[in-house]
């Protein structure tokens, strides 16, 4: 049953807005732990250590961090094959482009694809600037992601690529909200214009929230 239903175009959609909403659920989490660095080192420190020690005693150190990445992997996993496999399968079946582009098409639905593309080189970037530390700028620190952080907004081509990166994910987020809703049979006609809204308002304050980490670095109220 489960092969039947991931080979069906209906079952690659519902992994797809699935995992999707298991991401969107995960950044907003997440925008709401990286604005804890406007309250100061000592918060921001504070906060990422206990991020490892969630679920003492009865879990280990850092198990419940990993049980959430392993999720994350499996989510980003199977949105992106969800993702390719249903182009393939448009491409497939309309392998001439059309004549005339939908009107109504907004920018984030025709640049979906590259949205998702750049978002995933981010995530390979990110992970190697503040979590292994790899091609981090300044010198890594273990245990300092304060100081890390600043570190990276502290140059360029760290804030271009993140700044590039959220505007990104806010398209994809105002885009991928709306159509998973459509996916999930909750859109309607009487609910369109507040799905919309829903996810105009969650793109917003995604793309405005993570923004503002670099913004506080380079402006100096982050130092």
């Amino acid at each position: 049953m489960a092969r039947t239903i991931w080979d069906s175009t209906v079952g690659k959609k519902t992994v797809m807005a699935v995992s999707g909403l298991i991401m969107l659920l995960y950044l907003v989490a997440h925008m709401i732990g990286n604005l804890k660095i406007y309250f100061g080192a000592g918060e921001f420190n504070h906060y990422a250590h206990w991020l490892r020690t969630v679920g003492e005693p009865f879990m280990h150190y850092e198990w419940t961090l990993w049980l959430i990445r392993i999720v994350l992997v499996s989510a980003v996993i199977a949105h992106a094959t969800s993702a390719y496999q249903l182009s393939r399968r448009d491409i497939k079946a309309r392998p001439s482009k059309y004549v005339h582009r939908r009107p109504r098409a907004s920018y984030a639905t025709r640049t979906m694809r590259w949205g998702g593309v750049i978002l995933g080189l981010f995530i390979v970037w990110h992970l190697l600037d503040l979590t292994t530390g790899t091609v981090h700028s300044g010198g890594f620190q273990e245990g300092h992601p304060y100081q890390n952080v600043v570190d990276t907004f502290s140059t360029w081509y760290g804030n271009v690529v993140y700044i590039v990166a959220m505007l990104a994910l806010g398209l994809h987020v105002r885009h991928g909200v709306w159509s998973a809703a459509q996916t999930l049979g909750v859109g309607s006609r009487a609910r369109d214009r507040a799905l919309k809204t829903v996810a105009d308002v969650l793109a917003l304050l995604l793309t405005a929230g993570f923004i503002a980490v670099p913004v506080g670095v380079m402006t100096g109220v982050v130092s």
